[in-house]
Formats: C-alpha cells, sequence, structure tokens
C-alpha cells in the first residue's frame, strides 16, 4: 500500500522528479520532464545525460550532477521560456555512501510577482539611499571642502604676515600639511559617496582611479583597457562605471581570481562594457553558491536604469564575463 502511493504521489505530483547514477544516466522519472527540459520521458529515462541533452547543457547537469555526488545539496532558479523553475538536487544514500543524485523541478511562476515586488522594495531603497549619499557628497564638497581651502589660504595670509617669525612660520606650514591631508582624505570619501567624475572628468577617469583604489587592497593585476577619445553618453557613462565597480568588487571578494580585466569599447552599434576575471566562477542558476546578492541586483538596477542590456557567464572552475552594452546585443 505504501509503496503504490508513493508511487502514485511522485507520478500525480506538480513537479518533476528524477533519479542519477553515477555515469551519469536518469535510471527514473517521476511526471513530465517535457516543459522542464524540452525532451519526453522515452527520450530520457535510461539514457547518460551526455547522450539525452545538447552538449552545452549537458556540460552544465554532468557539473552540478558532478557536484551532488561530492556531497552538496544545490537550490537552482531557471527559466525556460516564460517559465520559472525551482531546482532542488540532492545526494541520496545508502548504507552511509552517496549512490545516486536525486532531483526536482517545480514550476514557480506565480511565485515571480511576489518576487518583483521584494525587488522593487529593495530597489527604491537602493535609490532612496543613493540620493542621502549623494546629499552628503554635496555637503562635504560644497560647505567642508571649501572651508578648508579657505583656512589654507587664510594661514597663506598668515604665513606671509610672519615671515620675520621662523618658528611661527613652522609651524603654520606643519599645520597646513595636515589640512592638506585632510582636504585630500574629504575629497576621497567625497569622490566613494558619489563618483562624479565621471560626469566631470569622464569614464576614462573615473575607472582609473577606481583601479588605483581597488589595486591597494587586491594583490592580482588589474588590467584597463579605454580608449581615451571614446565619447560616451553620461547616462550610459555612469551606469557602465557603476555595472564595472559592483563586477570588480564581486570578483575580489568571492572569485579567488588573480586577474581582472576591464574594457570599454565602441562599435557602430554602441557602446559595451566587459569585465572579466579567472577566479573560481560559478553557476549562475545556483541560489545558494550563486553571486545573487546585492551586487548583481545593483548591476540589474544601474543597467535597466540607463537602458543596457546586461548578461553574466560564468562556468565553475572557467572565471567570469559580465558584460554590458547599448545595442540590445549582449
Amino acid at each position: 500500500m505504501a509503496g503504490g502511493l508513493a508511487e502514485a504521489y511522485l507520478e500525480q505530483c506538480p513537479a518533476f522528479h528524477w533519479i542519477v547514477d553515477r555515469i551519469p544516466a536518469v535510471v527514473a522519472l517521476y511526471g513530465d520532464p517535457t516543459p522542464f527540459l524540452g525532451i519526453p520521458v522515452e527520450k530520457l529515462l535510461g539514457r547518460p545525460i551526455a547522450e539525452a541533452l545538447d552538449p552545452g547543457r549537458a556540460r552544465i547537469w554532468m557539473e552540478r550532477i558532478a557536484r551532488v555526488f561530492a556531497g552538496e545539496t544545490l537550490l537552482l532558479s531557471e527559466n525556460t521560456g516564460s517559465q520559472r523553475w525551482q531546482v532542488t538536487l540532492f545526494p541520496i544514500r545508502r548504507e552511509g555512501e552517496t549512490s545516486y543524485a536525486g532531483g526536482h523541478a517545480m514550476e514557480t511562476s506565480a511565485w515571480s510577482t511576489a518576487e518583483q515586488e521584494l525587488r522593487r522594495t529593495v530597489l527604491g531603497a537602493m535609490r532612496a539611499q543613493q540620493f542621502e549619499r549623494s546629499q552628503i557628497s554635496r555637503f562635504l564638497h560644497d560647505v567642508v571642502g571649501q572651508n578648508l581651502t579657505a583656512m589654507g589660504l587664510q594661514l597663506d595670509l598668515m604665513r606671509m604676515d610672519l615671515e620675520n617669525s621662523p618658528e611661527l612660520c613652522t609651524r603654520i606650514v606643519e599645520i597646513q600639511k595636515v589640512l592638506e591631508m585632510m582636504m585630500e582624505d574629504t575629497r576621497e570619501y567625497t569622490y566613494s559617496l558619489n563618483p562624479s567624475d565621471v560626469e566631470r572628468a569622464g569614464l576614462r577617469s573615473a575607472l582609473d582611479r577606481m583601479v588605483g583604489r581597488m589595486r591597494e587592497r587586491f594583490r592580482g593585476a588589474v588590467r584597463l583597457n579605454v580608449d581615451p577619445s571614446l565619447k560616451i553618453e553620461k547616462k550610459y557613462a555612469r551606469a557602465l562605471y557603476h555595472i564595472a565597480e559592483e563586477a570588480v568588487e564581486n570578483a575580489v571578494q568571492h572569485s579567488g581570481c588573480s586577474q581582472i580585466e576591464i574594457a570599454v569599447k565602441s562599435t557602430r552599434a554602441g557602446v559595451f562594457l566587459e569585465v572579466r576575471d579567472n577566479g573560481s566562477g560559478f553557476d549562475s542558476s545556483d541560489i545558494l553558491g550563486g553571486r545573487r546578492g546585492l551586487g548583481l541586483l545593483s548591476m540589474e538596477h544601474y543597467a535597466a536604469e540607463a537602458g543596457l542590456e546586461l548578461s553574466i557567464i560564468s562556468n565553475r572552475g572557467g572565471g567570469t564575463l559580465v558584460r554590458a552594452s547599448s545595442n540590445g546585443n549582449t
């Protein structure tokens, strides 16, 4: 009774279930795999993954199954056309040893509305934070920075008035040096809050400064390739800068890479940015092991705001490529 009930449950459950051996080949199927994999039962059951799926997709799934046999449980999110699927892969152990990899996929398109609402809430909070940072940056530049400059000029005048008092002049010079350090720190902090150099001096200058800051804490090589004669619309330049910054930060924090390459180029169709690292890479569908945090959300936000197409291409062990394009052909 229990066995028959379990079979009925698996066959009639809205989710699609499968079991894979070490070959890896599909040894058991419950439900219809066609909506998710685009392959009917008879073309999947009993066949090795490498033969049943197209080469690109087979490689991805074989990598995932290898991770399961290594002891991982994976939670994935995948899109097939207009449908969204939540996928779980897990080890099936017998006598203490992983003998099979189990998995199930369930369509969760209806849940995406709630997710989109959450994303809009987060993006709204990010916009509010961006506005506050801009206000603080403006205050530091217009009030604090200008007052520090005025103090420096007053000290210059005082030093000229006291030329006959070398000891006092020396102390004034020392105070001016401290003041100059404060002014430089204020400028750097102002820039980090609101990198307006993108608008004032251009994208290349802003990226130069960002790379300079990154080299202070990243031991690997960072290469920047931007055509100095390149002219980019402000809305694109600002978005490309923020996307590059997030992509580099992700690479430094998560990838374990030794090399990062940033390139901004222009074609007849438009402008594009590429940030490439040689790190560990990740499965972009992997919710638990991927980098689907605020960094990715920020990149999506800036790309959407400027009308850029964003793509992230990564494979485990094969590095990551982030690409943003104004021409829609990523």
